[in-house]
């Protein structure tokens, strides 16, 4: 028998500490597409989307699918935003489907609704009923929601971090969906929760805990009734009330022990809740292990975590450049510096000219840092778009914008338009900087950037810079978390 099923991704991970709204401009930025366009441009690359149409094809499905729409993270998304790129997929909604296949997020708050995945179901519920199968991907940054697990039988999450098997988790929730739709299984999704902002280090599977935690999730999928476990770090830079680390199990059956699967790894990142991976070095720490690095020995890549676009914060944070270049760090890059008014300045040069202007620090000078003026050498300027070649960004597209390269005092600075965290060696390389070639490789990102720079790395350290995802996170401000919460009490 041929499904029809019905597919639409839309995805935003909402900082609600970020002070500029996410609107429809925002999602055009990234991307905002049409269903053909978006099998065009995500049909075969690491994208649910990719492995969606993957099982499509194993069993010949007929999928519609809607729209691709992601913004990147920042501010709640607007109502007009969200009802935009929501009414393609409800309006197909009331056709006749076997089953629907949403991917999104899992951390989308807009400016009227907390738990902006759960609208989504919701409006499609009211048009498909309670019946018919939908199946969700997620990100493991995801704040799930009863109501989320409620709204849909299934919700199934990508088991690594940094992300290379979203693919992988599209096909194996699309198998799922598959066999739901067949009536050879009857799943829902139970959630187990834990009041901490997040796990202890993010979610990260490439060392520590959460290793033998996916080794056990696997071992349970063994058993009779139990399809999918997802284990999902959350992301703490929601103030929102469902904020925290979850364990999803979709199953059927009789739901008790499944159930205790769940809570059995709910409470192992719990009794793990203190046991951080990661050491956070101040900027000026950070700056000094950078002079004294060895030439040769691969360059020491310094991640600032708190100053990361790829979590909502600015991007123009300048506290951990200052360091450097007070340091006298050479043979360096560093990247991005999301300032619009800068590349646009520095675009209107001719390379090779030498200029001073002041970069960064324009939005939160009083926890990234302020404008930093510097004098340099301007030594690229163009369109910024980027076409990964990485574990996780190969063959997708990226576009910084306008984007400009300025040389100063030896650290090349690129200096970008629009907010992405570095993710891939192209992101640096289409500029005309060689990371592999440089002693120092300063970046933002919190962990995406290892499957890419860690081959190039004689050593990585990580930097909080007091930017808006800072560690302090007492400092943030939080008032609609539930409490108590972990570490805020």
């Amino acid at each position: 028998m041929s499904y029809k099923v019905l597919s639409a991704e839309i995805i935003h991970e909402t900082n609600t500490f970020n002070i500029h709204p996410t609107t429809l401009q925002e999602f055009e930025d990234r991307f905002l597409l049409d269903g053909p366009q978006a099998i065009a441009a995500r049909g075969d690359q690491n994208t649910e989307l990719a492995g969606l149409l993957d099982v499509g094809r194993d069993y010949g499905w007929d999928i519609t699918h809607t729209i691709s729409a992601a913004a990147g993270p920042g501010g709640v998304v607007t109502r007009d935003a969200f009802d935009t790129l929501t009414l393609p997929l409800i309006t197909a909604a009331k056709g006749d489907w076997d089953g629907i296949f949403l991917m999104l997020h899992g951390a989308m708050v807009t400016d009227f609704h907390d738990d902006g995945e759960a609208e989504i179901l919701r409006r499609v519920r009211a048009v498909v009923g309670a019946d018919m199968p939908i199946a969700v991907t997620l990100d493991p940054h995801a704040n799930v929601t009863q109501a989320m697990c409620d709204l849909a039988q299934i919700l199934i999450s990508y088991t690594t971090y940094p992300h290379v098997d979203i693919r992988a988790t599209g096909r194996r929730t699309a198998e799922v969906l598959h066999r739901t739709m067949s009536g050879d299984i009857h799943p829902v999704t139970l959630r187990a929760h834990r009041p901490m902002l997040e796990e202890a280090n993010g979610g990260r599977t490439d060392l520590g805990p959460m290793i033998e935690r996916h080794a056990l999730a696997r071992a349970f999928e063994a058993r009779k009734g139990v399809y999918a476990i997802s284990i999902n770090g959350a992301f703490p830079c929601a103030d929102i009330a469902d904020v925290g680390p979850t364990v999803l199990i979709t199953c059927d059956g009789d739901t008790r022990p499944h159930r205790q699967i769940a809570e059995t790894l709910a409470d192992d990142i719990w009794a793990h809740r203190h046991d951080a991976l990661n050491t956070y070095l101040s900027s000026v720490e950070a700056a000094d292990i950078a002079k004294t690095w060895a030439v040769g020995a691969g360059p020491l890549v310094i991640a600032d975590y708190a100053d990361n676009p790829g979590a909502g914060a600015y991007g123009d944070g300048t506290n951990l450049l200052a360091a450097l270049i007070d340091a006298g760090v050479q043979n360096a890059c560093f990247g991005p510096m999301i300032d619009p008014d800068a590349a646009a300045f520095l675009n209107n040069q001719t390379i090779g000219a030498k200029v001073t202007l002041d970069i960064g620090g324009a939005t939160a000078p009083d926890i990234g840092g302020g404008p930093l003026r510097v004098t340099g050498t301007v030594k690229w300027t163009g369109d910024g778009r980027v076409v990964g070649s990485g574990p996780m960004m190969q063959g997708l597209t990226r576009d910084f914008g306008a984007t400009a390269v300025l040389d100063v005092d030896g650290i090349e600075i690129l200096i970008v338009t629009l907010p992405h965290q570095m993710l891939d060696l192209n992101q640096f390389e289409t500029f005309g900087i060689d990371p592999a070639l440089k002693s120092v490789v300063a970046l933002k990102s919190m962990q995406h950037f290892r499957a890419a720079f860690t081959p190039i790395a004689g050593r990585i350290i990580v930097c909080d810079s007091g930017a808006l995802c800072t560690l302090d996170y007492g400092s943030l401000g939080y008032k609609n978390v539930r409490r108590p919460m972990f570490p805020l009490d």
